[in-house]
């Protein structure tokens, strides 16, 4: 049973203390996560909005105030504007959620100026947790042990380097002001550091402001397991056990699981125990998390990485493990009550997995997409062990400003595997119509034996992701395949579902509308990843399928030479069936099976001389001048979008022509730079 059923009611719901107006600094799925335990409580809610933010999360507000519009540092990122915000709308407190200004000690210490509760820890804690070097030095004092590694105020490149052999290789590079993966980096060969702390450098400035920079040793096999901790102003600190975090993707989180499958009872225990030392270390007020790297084959020797002084992404397996809302802890400790949990209180009911459904596409190595949301349908759950945490609907654009993720979908069941099967359903079941996503591979992740065994360290995705994106063709979502049914003058649909594809054929092919059905009908689309065939075959004998409700959708066909013509409200009524082989579509002249054989790649052609941006982004870097020669493999301009940076190198050996500049926003497919082949002697010799 999860513990708040067990709490005096008296004692949970006292509200006498409690906020009147809270506004949330945030938005998207968090900021409509956060607007839920606030309706739940009866406290008014105010949402800031970016003038040009698509984000659906007002709607779920009391009260919207705007921000303006322009770049992030105008808008969420505005201490002025917020607190401006706060003011207007009457609001006691604001909740940061996370990311944004969460754990910006300077947004924490002007709210306490202007008479505002922050909703999190003091700023003194967010500093020395914000500042990984002092993070270390504070939990060693209170006997938590930490990886080995340099970490030392104002370390300069040579002091990294050389402080790196000392450590040992591999090595991990980390920003002292950061987390989330960004500026992250590990490096196997002495060689390749310089050229790694120079970009770290840069990420790290961009992401926090500060370019400093520490060294760890990479722990072998390592396992991501992180402890959520909770503590009151008057001294009371608890652990509500742990979530293992090994599922990810250059250090971003992919899926999230509680309790981790590693530990025993006791190392669960130890785990916690100094995880409530390390909140003490620093004075620590509010929900907050406590990360530690551990070995495989040592759990009961847990290293500690860092501590995330607010809500956490993942919190959600938390919750439905321990029965326990975080927001309304974190509300209740900001209103300044006591703890009513004790350490003894909190019972861990059952498995629950959360996955990030990002836009972006496996099969383009995991790059960023975009596009507006047409339609969407998120599973149906009757049993109560599905959460969906989304920050889209009909009609959402998504964009390269904000973090390419836009749902969270979460499973609780008695058991790990069957809280596996239950998430493993839930993203069969549902669609999202204009925006690749990770969908499928989130699918086939969970298919994996290592991944059902619990079998996890940091570094899996990393190593078998390509393999696993490459049979996402295996296993056809309906968007792809729903395709053979329409219209033939509405085809070209299919580009946009599927990433900018082009179709290369029409539907009713000449092998194609036949009543026989012998050979069925075709349509094959293609891309710079590959080709995608869809094929539609006549069936004698219904099978066994599952409805699959599709609504009316709207669709716009941007074409080559520019034009652009509009569907309005295309109907799709006739019914259609989900089977384990693809949809089965009943018409008027009988009933069809349409499939969707697997992507096959394009053999490796010879390089073009042209660099084309993968993503929307912006560019953050460019590594050469307009006329250089350069190696064939030189990094020529780095894109980066949705806080993810990708290097454009150069195909061959050449003379470089630049066409985009440091700071431009750009399009995917836009040409930013062009190399005229030749060897670096070459032009030499003609100079």
């Amino acid at each position: 049973m999860g513990m708040a059923d067990q709490m005096d009611d008296a004692q949970m719901f006292d509200t006498a203390q409690m906020f009147d107006t809270v506004l949330v600094a945030n938005r998207g799925e968090i900021a409509i996560r956060v607007a839920r335990t606030l309706r739940d409580l009866g406290i008014r809610s105010v949402a800031v909005r970016a003038d040009d933010d698509p984000s659906p999360h007002p709607a779920h507000f009391d009260e919207v105030v705007t921000l303006g519009s322009g770049p992030l540092r105008d808008t969420y990122l505005s201490i002025e504007r917020i607190l401006d915000a706060a003011r207007a709308s009457g609001a006691q407190a604001i909740h940061p959620g996370y990311g944004f200004l969460s754990e910006n000690a300077a947004f924490a210490r002007a709210c306490e100026e202007a008479g505002i509760v922050f909703i999190g820890p003091p700023a003194s804690a967010i500093e020395t947790m914000g500042d990984k070097i002092s993070a270390r030095h504070a939990v060693e004092s209170r006997g938590v042990a930490t990886v080995p590694g340099i970490a030392e105020p104002g370390l300069d490149d040579a002091a990294l380097i050389a402080g790196a052999e000392r450590v040992g290789f591999p090595v991990l590079i980390k920003p002292a002001a950061g987390g989330g993966g960004k500026g992250m980096h590990r490096v196997d060969d002495p060689a390749d550091l310089p050229h790694a702390l120079a970009t770290a450098r840069r990420e790290a400035a961009a992401s926090f402001g500060d370019d400093t920079l520490f060294i760890e040793r990479f722990v072998t096999h390592p396992r991501h397991i992180e402890v959520q901790v909770l503590a009151d102003r008057h001294g009371g600190v608890i652990h509500l056990g742990e979530r293992e975090c090994s599922l990810q993707r250059r250090h971003q989180k992919v899926i999230e699981e509680a309790p981790s499958p590693l530990l025993s009872e006791a190392q669960r225990a130890a785990i916690g125990q100094a995880a409530v030392e390390t909140a003490r270390s620093v004075g620590y007020v509010g929900a907050g998390t406590v990360e530690f790297i551990v070995a495989g084959d040592r759990p009961d020797e847990p290293f500690f990485m860092e501590m995330n002084t607010r809500l956490q992404v993942e919190h959600p397996v938390t919750e439905m493990v321990t029965g326990v809302d975080l927001v309304e802890q974190q509300l209740r400790i900001a209103a300044g009550e006591r703890l009513a949990i004790a350490q003894g209180d909190i019972v861990l009911d059952g498995h629950a997995i959360e996955a990030r459904l990002y836009a972006e596409d496996p099969a383009a190595g995991f790059l960023p997409t975009g596009g507006e949301v047409v339609d969407l349908q998120w599973p149906w759950d009757e049993t109560g062990g599905l959460r969906i945490d989304a920050g889209v609907e009909v009609g959402t654009t998504v964009g390269s400003s904000y973090d390419p993720m836009i749902a969270k979908v979460i499973a609780h069941a008695p058991t790990r595997e069957q809280a596996i099967e239950r998430l493993r359903d839930a993203l069969r079941e549902m669609h999202l119509f204009g925006v690749v996503t990770n969908r499928g591979f989130l699918r086939a992740l969970l298919r994996e034996p290592s991944v059902w065994a619990g079998e996890l360290d940091t570094g899996f995705i990393d190593r078998e992701g390509e393999r696993i994106a490459a049979s996402l063709g295996d296993h056809a979502d309906p968007e792809l395949a729903v395709v053979g049914r329409l219209p033939a003058e509405v085809l070209a649909v299919a580009g946009a579902l599927q990433g900018g594809a082009v179709p290369q054929q029409g539907p009713w092919a000449g092998d194609g509308w036949r009543m026989s059905g012998a050979v069925g009908r075709v349509a094959r689309f293609a891309d710079g990843d590959g080709v995608a065939t869809v094929r539609v075959r006549r069936i004698d004998e219904p099978q066994e399928h599952r409805f699959v409700e599709l609504r009316d959708v709207d669709i716009e066909i941007r074409r080559a030479d520019g034009t652009v013509e509009r569907f309005s409200r295309l109907p799709l009524e006739r019914p259609t069936f989900e089977t384990p082989d693809g949809m089965w579509v009943s018409t008027q002249h009988g009933d069809w099976l349409v499939e969707a054989p697997p992507r096959t790649r394009r053999g490796r052609g010879p390089a073009e001389p042209s660099l084309a941006s993968p993503m929307p982004g912006t560019v953050v870097a460019v590594h050469v001048a307009d006329g250089d020669t350069v190696a064939e493999g030189a990094a020529v301009i780095s894109v980066e979008a949705m806080k993810m940076e990708h290097v454009l190198r150069a195909p061959v050996a050449g003379t470089v022509h630049l066409h985009a500049v440091s700071g431009a926003q750009v399009a995917r497919g836009q040409e930013l730079a062009t190399v005229t082949p030749g060897s670096p002697g070459d032009a030499e010799e003609a100079a």
